[in-house]
């Protein structure tokens, strides 16, 4: 079992003012919780990246760290220089659980006002709310979901509510088919030391996870499978100007 050793020092967040906004920032780490108290929801996730010597803030993560294992983070440098959690914010900023163990690790408040809770923008109503009827006129059209690092489960919030707006085009349009092609971040990358790249046959997962969601929602259309490795990044607006993020995707295309 690979294990990661991280010191509990406090990295100095100098470094971090000299990176520039909006710079991509991608490292492996322990997740550490800073137990602020501003309500509901007020805590802090950050983590450390040895190799430049920054603790980050990666709160705003749709996908919020599992304690007890080691992160991939990715994200750009934000462009406030706010810290509420006392560390430089990385902002849009995805966290992925790595089946790599960690140590926890709380720090105190520290005087940090940490944030209060919002809805995020990506929140869905619930069921029974009507959505409105997308316009027409209704063409072939695409609609891509995002994962997690080498994951097929849909992210709450995130996955739930691009399903959701992809579904309400759908019913209003009722396409003749749905084809859902999973894709797979394949090529191995470096990072923080660790070689990462997805197995292959999580594209496959994907493609089925989004499937099976479709065939419940909207029963009468058929629903078919594919899936493609060696994903290369797009500029979906959704995915946060993220490249990784883009590559873990699945596609919905609806035919006519």
């Amino acid at each position: 079992m690979r294990t990661l050793a991280f010191t509990a020092a406090l990295i100095a967040s100098a470094s971090a003012h000299a990176a520039e906004t909006g710079a991509l920032v991608r490292f492996v780490a322990c997740p550490i919780y800073r137990d602020t108290d501003a309500g509901r929801k007020s805590g802090c996730w950050l983590g450390d990246d040895r190799e430049a010597g920054t603790r980050w803030d990666v709160t705003e993560s749709p996908y919020k760290p599992d304690w007890n294992f080691a992160m991939l983070v990715e994200g750009r440098v934000a462009a406030s220089a706010d810290q509420p959690c006392g560390s430089p914010v990385l902002d849009p900023v995805r966290t992925s659980r790595l089946d790599v163990p960690c140590v926890r690790h709380m720090l105190p408040a520290e005087g940090l006002p940490g944030r209060r809770f919002v809805l995020p923008r990506r929140n869905i109503a619930p069921l029974g709310v009507p959505r409105p009827v997308p316009p027409g006129p209704y063409a072939e059209r695409v609609f891509p979901v995002y994962f997690e690092f080498d994951k097929d489960f849909l992210v709450y919030q995130y996955d739930d509510w691009l399903i959701d707006n992809a579904v309400a085009w759908i019913r209003a349009a009722r396409p003749k088919k749905l084809v859902v092609t999973g894709f797979a971040a394949t090529t191995p990358e470096t990072v923080s030391g660790m070689v990462l790249a997805e197995r292959p046959e999580v594209a496959s997962e994907r493609a089925e996870a989004i499937a099976e969601t479709l065939r419940r929602l909207v029963p009468a259309i058929p629903v078919e499978t594919r899936s493609m490795t060696a994903a290369q990044p797009t500029d979906d607006p959704e995915a946060d100007g993220l490249p990784w993020q883009s590559q873990r995707r699945a596609e919905i295309r609806a035919l006519f």
